[in-house]
């Protein structure tokens, strides 16, 4: 099965920056095993027909014959002659899943239009050639939108959607070899020209860069799937899109490049489980190229070193593709690495199939709280512009209350839409919300972001191409309060099994049994304690607070264990992050670091790369003592290229650099500076308290003021606390919200906060 791929190896090539942890070929189990997969693949829909792949081929034909003309019009009434206009040319290149082959039936196609330089952006691409496409009976939904960070024209094509980009080269006459994978062609290009570009650049680097396309493609369906199920499958939402799942497999199949993709989906979930983020996923070496583009580099660009998740592009200028995650995104999509990988060891002991993989995620049993945002318009056209604008801008909800709770009220966003079909032109977004697994409630311990959403209404309602009719409602509903319309025909579905300990997030139970949600043990196995595993993710976190929150020797120690058991890690805080210096010599640590640690994780000189991108740590960094048990050759392969001595510098002002750096956030700083500075938010804080207020489902608003007193009703802690009575009796005001309070038991039953 293997060779039927093609195969990128020549006598014994590495591809990656490491050497792999296995070159073992296929036994008879993963023979068996890939085709139970493949076939599983094909009865879930996800390969196209013969007829619709030829259909795209004839769409893909068309456009390219459009844009040939339409690139002739331009030269024409631009004044050129005759032979320039004769000669005048431009092409249609794919990327994204179609170019990788792994797109699926009713999928977009990535398409780029590059054009010469005497064609603009702004007048020829979305002027002329939007003015062609819109008389042609064949287009529908045309949709540009040319203030996107990577500009694009989106519309379907006989029925085919196309996501449409356009790089204009320095060059008069586009030649029809040209090939985009060359350095040379970025040479004068503008950013968005770089943008644009980089998506067919990075696919096809891709491809030259795993060991077996075949197989590659069958395991990325796989996981674009398995991704989807989980609800992990987002970069809007601050999860990982299309390109990063192809980044993730791609490096799996550099690890282990005579695997067939049964195998591959098993170590692509226990390589990522033992992952230690934020170590960067490098297909490639780094390299500054000629052009002098900025690419990754923690040492030399400040806002890369808050980056939790990086993976890198492989084409030059390398960026990181992943920015878009959260501390919050980043411990959900870790659990469900770890779901994967003990699903699939239990595969491996005939305990489990391929159908408990993919087990649809009940998101909306989740949790016992969520943010509903709805988004309504005043016709079609308005609500697929608004709701594109308020769907890019959610991320900055999540990354504000994360920010303004220091991150002890995690969110996790759906990542897609629903619509109340009882309403016109309606479409609404949910966001659960929890409190920090393994983290007592204090006394009085409340969550404020009031002002977080007021802050996030605001800067939506900053929409350049706000039209009347564009209003965004933010409200709280509780878990039984859900609408009806999110779930599959309307109807709710019975309350499923809960995996006891388990927290917010639902894993399946290995044993099922029905378990009242105030009734959840406190202590399981003998006696012993159970405490929340969140992998690698807390760990790093933890790491990451103590270098930038200052702690002495004898300070907490925190403590935590890798996933298969066989190493525990003990993370003592070392001095100020004000005293550290990131980029030090590793041989300069050596020496003053060899007294605090037991253990220093070695990492193969290959996976440093070009840029050494495995930071070094000073002696003030957390120590690390290590322990191992035994442990199998893979498994030792794959701690010396997960577990990196790169730390991520933590400031949690900064987690938000993007916002810092937006527009309307600077322009909205001026006005609620002030409002800030006197607010809640920052008496709550300075005395350990934080408030979570936010409007009520019977009373939303628009993007109009929040007001600031009224109703108040408590959002249920884990141990679903009754209502404070002080709380429940609270008067009623015009515009009700809700404060959302944390207490223990004891102390809500007992009195009111």
């Amino acid at each position: 099965m293997a060779s039927s791929g093609v195969n990128n190896q020549s006598s014994g090539q590495r591809l990656g920056i490491t050497e792999p942890i296995s070159w073992s070929g296929p036994t008879e189990y993963d023979i068996i095993k890939t085709r139970e997969l493949e076939k599983f693949l094909a009865d879930a829909g996800l390969y196209e027909s013969h007829e619709e792949a030829i259909g795209r081929e004839e769409v893909l034909g068309r456009l390219d014959q459009i844009v040939k003309q339409w690139i002739k019009n331009v030269s024409r009434a631009k004044g050129l002659n005759e032979q320039l206009v004769h000669e005048a040319n431009a092409k249609i290149f794919t990327f994204g899943s179609y170019r990788l082959g792994v797109h699926g039936p009713g999928a977009d196609i990535d398409t780029l239009c590059v054009g010469p330089r005497h064609a603009t952006r702004e007048e020829d691409f979305f002027g002329e050639l939007h003015r062609m496409l819109s008389e042609m009976d064949e287009v529908t939904e045309l949709h540009p939108v040319p203030d996107a960070h990577v500009p694009v024209m989106r519309f379907k094509f006989n029925g085919v959607s196309i996501d449409l980009l356009y790089a204009k080269l320095s060059l008069w006459v586009i030649p029809e070899d040209l090939d985009v994978s060359q350095d040379s062609i970025l040479q004068n290009a503008d950013e968005q020209t770089v943008r644009s570009l980089n998506g067919c650049r990075v696919t096809d680097q891709i491809l030259r860069l795993v060991p077996n396309i075949q197989n590659f493609r069958t395991t990325l369906r796989c996981m674009r799937y398995w991704a989807k199920r989980r609800g992990v499958y987002s970069n809007v939402a601050g999860f990982l899109g299309g390109i990063n799942w192809a980044l993730l497999v791609a490096r799996i199949c550099q690890l282990y490049p005579n695997a067939l993709p049964n195998m591959l989906v098993s170590r692509f979930f226990r390589v990522y489980t033992q992952w230690r983020w934020p170590n960067p996923v490098m297909l490639c070496a780094i390299e500054d190229g000629s052009l002098g583009l900025q690419v990754w580099d923690p040492r030399r660009n400040p806002k890369d070193r808050f980056h939790l998740m990086p993976i890198i592009t492989p084409a030059y200028p390398c960026m990181n593709s992943s920015y878009n995650v959260s501390s919050s995104t980043l411990r959900i999509m870790t659990e469900e690495f770890q779901r994967g990988n003990e699903i699939c060891e239990a595969m491996e002991a005939n305990k489990a199939d391929w159908n408990r993989l993919f087990e649809l995620y009940p998101f909306f049993e989740a949790y016992k709280n969520y943010l509903q945002i709805d988004v309504t318009a005043a016709n079609a056209d308005d609500l697929r512009n608004w709701k594109g604008w308020v769907e890019s801008r959610l991320r900055q909800l999540t990354l504000k209350i994360e920010r303004h709770t220091m991150n002890m009220l995690q969110c996790h966003p759906h990542p897609g839409d629903f619509s109340d079909k009882s309403k016109s032109f309606h479409s609404c977004y949910f966001m659960g919300l929890q409190r920090k697994q393994g983290i007592a409630p204090s006394e009085g311990e409340q969550f404020d972001i009031r002002l977080t959403v007021e802050e996030f209404k605001h800067a939506v309602g900053m929409y350049t191409l706000w039209k009347p009719g564009m209003e965004i409602h933010v409200s709280h509903v509780k878990r039984k309060n859900i609408p009806n319309f999110v779930f599959p025909g309307g109807v709710r579905p019975a309350r499923l099994t809960r995996n006891a300990g388990e927290g917010g997030r639902i894993l399946n139970a290995k044993v099922p049994v029905q378990v009242e949600e105030n009734s959840l043990p406190q202590e399981l196995d003998g006696g012993r304690k159970r405490k929340r595993d969140n992998s690698n993710v807390e760990t790093n976190l933890r790491d990451s607070k103590c270098i930038a929150s200052a702690g002495v020797s004898g300070e907490p120690v925190y403590e935590s264990q890798t996933s298969n058991g066989s190493a525990s890690y003990s993370i003592k805080p070392g001095s100020t992050g004000a005293e550290m210096s990131w980029w030090e010599k590793a041989e300069d640590n050596a020496d003053s670091a060899s007294a605090s640690y037991t253990h220093q994780p070695q990492v193969p000189s290959q996976n440093i790369g070009d840029l050494e991108m495995y930071l070094r740590c000073n002696p003030s960094l957390p120590a690390v003592s290590v322990s191992s048990g035994p442990k199998d050759d893979e498994k030792v392969e794959i701690e010396k290229i997960t577990s990196g001595p790169y730390v991520r510098q933590q400031s949690v002002p900064a987690e938000l650099d993007e916002l810092e750096d937006d527009p309307e956030y600077k322009n909205r700083a001026k006005v609620s500076g002030q409002i800030t500075r006197g607010s809640s938010m920052e008496s709550s804080t300075t005395k350990g308290s934080l408030v979570l207020s936010l409007t009520t489902s019977k009373s939303v608003v628009s993007c109009s003021s929040l007001q600031s007193t009224g109703k108040v009703e408590e959002l249920e802690p884990p141990e679903l606390l009754p209502l404070a009575p002080s709380l429940s009796s609270a008067t009623t005001a015009q515009k009700p919200v809700l404060r959302f309070n944390f207490t223990s038991l004891a102390k809500a039953t007992g009195k009111s906060s």
